[in-house]
Protein backbone atom coordinates (compact mmCIF):
# COMPACT_ATOMS: atom_id res chain seq x y z
CA UNK A 1 0.00 0.00 0.00
CA UNK A 2 1.12 3.87 -0.98
CA UNK A 3 1.83 5.91 1.92
CA UNK A 4 0.13 8.81 1.54
CA UNK A 5 2.54 11.75 1.11
CA UNK A 6 1.40 14.10 4.64
CA UNK A 7 2.50 10.43 6.35
CA UNK A 8 5.72 10.43 4.87
CA UNK A 9 6.58 13.54 5.89
CA UNK A 10 5.19 13.33 9.55
CA UNK A 11 7.62 9.94 9.49
CA UNK A 12 10.69 11.88 8.56
CA UNK A 13 9.52 14.65 10.89
CA UNK A 14 9.77 12.04 13.65
CA UNK A 15 12.96 10.28 12.55
CA UNK A 16 14.94 13.44 12.65
CA UNK A 17 13.65 14.01 16.60
CA UNK A 18 16.16 12.53 18.79
CA UNK A 19 14.96 9.21 20.97
CA UNK A 20 13.05 9.69 23.67
CA UNK A 21 11.36 12.66 22.70
CA UNK A 22 7.68 13.42 23.04
CA UNK A 23 5.08 15.04 20.96
CA UNK A 24 1.42 15.35 20.20
CA UNK A 25 -1.39 15.89 17.63
CA UNK A 26 -0.87 19.27 17.75
CA UNK A 27 3.19 19.08 16.83
CA UNK A 28 2.30 17.83 13.01
CA UNK A 29 -0.95 20.53 12.40
CA UNK A 30 1.53 22.32 10.04
CA UNK A 31 1.64 19.26 7.79
CA UNK A 32 -2.15 17.54 8.01
CA UNK A 33 -5.53 18.20 9.44
CA UNK A 34 -6.27 16.39 13.07
CA UNK A 35 -8.03 13.54 11.82
CA UNK A 36 -4.99 13.04 9.23
CA UNK A 37 -2.51 13.26 11.46
CA UNK A 38 -4.48 10.75 14.43
CA UNK A 39 -4.61 8.27 11.43
CA UNK A 40 -0.57 8.87 10.49
CA UNK A 41 0.38 8.61 14.35
CA UNK A 42 -1.66 5.53 15.19
CA UNK A 43 -0.21 3.54 11.80
CA UNK A 44 3.42 4.65 13.13
CA UNK A 45 2.26 3.45 16.74
CA UNK A 46 1.27 -0.37 15.39
CA UNK A 47 4.35 -0.31 13.27
CA UNK A 48 6.60 0.09 16.17
CA UNK A 49 8.19 3.23 14.61
CA UNK A 50 6.84 5.42 17.67
CA UNK A 51 4.75 4.54 20.87
CA UNK A 52 1.20 5.53 22.15
CA UNK A 53 1.29 7.18 25.88
CA UNK A 54 -2.20 7.99 26.25
CA UNK A 55 -4.52 9.58 24.18
CA UNK A 56 -2.83 11.76 21.47
CA UNK A 57 0.35 11.83 23.25
CA UNK A 58 3.44 9.73 21.97
CA UNK A 59 7.09 9.22 22.21
CA UNK A 60 9.89 7.93 19.93
CA UNK A 61 11.26 5.35 22.23
CA UNK A 62 14.57 4.67 23.34
CA UNK A 63 15.93 1.55 22.64
CA UNK A 64 18.32 0.54 26.35
CA UNK A 65 20.83 -1.95 25.03
CA UNK A 66 21.85 -2.68 28.77
CA UNK A 67 17.90 -3.25 29.83
CA UNK A 68 17.40 -5.24 26.59
CA UNK A 69 13.89 -2.64 26.42
CA UNK A 70 12.16 0.41 26.05
CA UNK A 71 13.01 2.95 28.18
CA UNK A 72 10.21 4.65 30.31
CA UNK A 73 9.38 8.26 28.71
CA UNK A 74 10.39 11.13 30.41
CA UNK A 75 7.35 12.61 32.54
CA UNK A 76 9.36 16.46 32.10
CA UNK A 77 8.93 15.34 28.43
CA UNK A 78 5.63 14.29 28.44
CA UNK A 79 4.51 17.69 30.40
CA UNK A 80 6.16 20.03 28.31
CA UNK A 81 4.68 18.12 25.16
CA UNK A 82 1.16 18.38 26.95
CA UNK A 83 1.73 22.62 27.98
CA UNK A 84 2.79 23.17 24.06
CA UNK A 85 -0.58 21.27 22.80
CA UNK A 86 -2.62 23.35 25.34
CA UNK A 87 -0.35 26.56 25.01
CA UNK A 88 0.30 26.41 28.40
CA UNK A 89 3.14 28.19 30.39
CA UNK A 90 4.06 25.92 33.13
CA UNK A 91 6.74 25.35 36.43
CA UNK A 92 7.85 22.20 38.12
CA UNK A 93 6.73 22.76 42.03
CA UNK A 94 7.19 20.44 44.99
CA UNK A 95 9.15 17.44 45.37
CA UNK A 96 10.11 18.22 41.39
CA UNK A 97 11.15 20.81 41.07
CA UNK A 98 13.80 19.83 43.90
CA UNK A 99 14.81 16.73 41.89
CA UNK A 100 15.10 18.43 39.30
CA UNK A 101 17.54 21.08 41.09
CA UNK A 102 19.25 18.05 42.48
CA UNK A 103 17.96 19.47 45.85
CA UNK A 104 16.35 16.23 46.92
CA UNK A 105 17.13 12.37 46.01
CA UNK A 106 13.70 11.53 46.90
CA UNK A 107 11.94 9.70 43.88
CA UNK A 108 8.49 9.89 43.51
CA UNK A 109 5.80 8.68 40.78
CA UNK A 110 3.78 12.25 40.83
CA UNK A 111 5.14 15.05 38.53
CA UNK A 112 4.02 18.38 39.88
CA UNK A 113 3.64 21.35 38.02
CA UNK A 114 1.87 24.80 38.15
CA UNK A 115 0.71 26.02 35.35
CA UNK A 116 -1.68 29.19 33.70
CA UNK A 117 -3.92 26.49 32.36
CA UNK A 118 -6.75 24.05 34.28
CA UNK A 119 -5.92 21.94 37.01
CA UNK A 120 -4.96 18.46 35.17
CA UNK A 121 -3.81 15.01 36.32
CA UNK A 122 -2.33 12.31 33.72
CA UNK A 123 -1.40 9.05 34.16
CA UNK A 124 1.23 6.65 32.36
CA UNK A 125 2.08 3.77 33.73
CA UNK A 126 2.86 4.02 37.49
CA UNK A 127 3.36 7.60 36.69
CA UNK A 128 0.86 10.65 37.43
CA UNK A 129 1.43 13.87 36.17
CA UNK A 130 -0.33 16.79 37.80
CA UNK A 131 -0.91 20.52 36.55
CA UNK A 132 -2.43 23.02 39.35
CA UNK A 133 -3.54 26.26 38.55
CA UNK A 134 -1.88 29.33 39.47
CA UNK A 135 -2.12 33.20 39.54
CA UNK A 136 -1.01 34.68 36.38
CA UNK A 137 1.23 37.25 38.27
CA UNK A 138 2.93 34.25 39.48
CA UNK A 139 3.40 32.60 35.97
CA UNK A 140 3.22 35.53 33.72
CA UNK A 141 6.15 36.57 31.64
CA UNK A 142 8.52 34.26 33.36
CA UNK A 143 10.45 31.27 31.49
CA UNK A 144 10.82 27.74 32.44
CA UNK A 145 13.65 28.30 34.29
CA UNK A 146 12.58 31.19 36.42
CA UNK A 147 9.13 29.10 37.54
CA UNK A 148 11.37 26.48 38.50
CA UNK A 149 13.37 27.99 40.80
CA UNK A 150 11.16 30.39 42.26
CA UNK A 151 8.81 26.77 43.19
CA UNK A 152 11.83 25.05 44.55
CA UNK A 153 12.59 28.13 46.65
CA UNK A 154 8.69 27.92 48.04
CA UNK A 155 9.00 24.11 48.79
CA UNK A 156 12.07 24.92 50.60
CA UNK A 157 9.85 27.78 52.79
CA UNK A 158 10.90 30.93 53.99
CA UNK A 159 14.25 30.35 56.70
CA UNK A 160 14.89 26.75 55.66
CA UNK A 161 16.98 27.88 52.21
CA UNK A 162 20.33 26.78 53.41
CA UNK A 163 24.15 27.64 52.74
CA UNK A 164 24.36 24.39 51.11
CA UNK A 165 21.40 24.82 48.68
CA UNK A 166 22.43 27.72 47.61
CA UNK A 167 25.73 26.37 46.71
CA UNK A 168 23.86 23.33 44.83
CA UNK A 169 21.89 26.17 43.13
CA UNK A 170 24.64 28.14 42.22
CA UNK A 171 26.11 24.65 40.38
CA UNK A 172 22.92 23.33 38.67
CA UNK A 173 22.14 26.79 36.96
CA UNK A 174 24.21 28.00 34.40
CA UNK A 175 25.06 31.78 33.51
CA UNK A 176 22.68 32.80 30.62
CA UNK A 177 20.10 31.17 33.35
CA UNK A 178 20.76 33.24 36.32
CA UNK A 179 21.01 36.26 34.33
CA UNK A 180 16.90 35.60 32.92
CA UNK A 181 16.02 34.27 36.58
CA UNK A 182 17.44 37.55 37.92
CA UNK A 183 15.83 39.42 35.50
CA UNK A 184 12.46 37.63 35.47
CA UNK A 185 12.26 36.96 39.49
CA UNK A 186 12.25 41.30 40.24
CA UNK A 187 8.23 41.01 41.46
CA UNK A 188 8.65 37.69 43.31
CA UNK A 189 8.51 37.97 47.35
CA UNK A 190 11.18 39.66 48.91
CA UNK A 191 12.75 36.75 50.56
CA UNK A 192 12.60 34.79 47.36
CA UNK A 193 14.24 37.31 46.07
CA UNK A 194 16.72 38.09 48.06
CA UNK A 195 17.81 33.89 47.75
CA UNK A 196 17.77 34.40 44.21
CA UNK A 197 20.11 37.35 44.30
CA UNK A 198 22.36 35.29 46.84
CA UNK A 199 22.24 31.96 44.05
CA UNK A 200 23.10 35.06 41.44
CA UNK A 201 25.56 36.63 42.87
CA UNK A 202 27.87 36.11 40.36
CA UNK A 203 26.16 38.01 37.71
Amino acid sequence: MIRPKYMNIIKERIEQMDKGSVFTTSDFLDIASTDAVNKALSRLNEEGIIRRLFQGVYDYPKYSDLLKEFVVANPEKIAIALARKYNWTIGPCGDTALNILHLSTQVTNVWSYVSDGPNREYHYGNLKITFSKISNREISGRSYITILTIQALKTLGKDNVSAKDILKLRAVLSKSDKIIILQEAKTAPAWILEEIKKICKEV
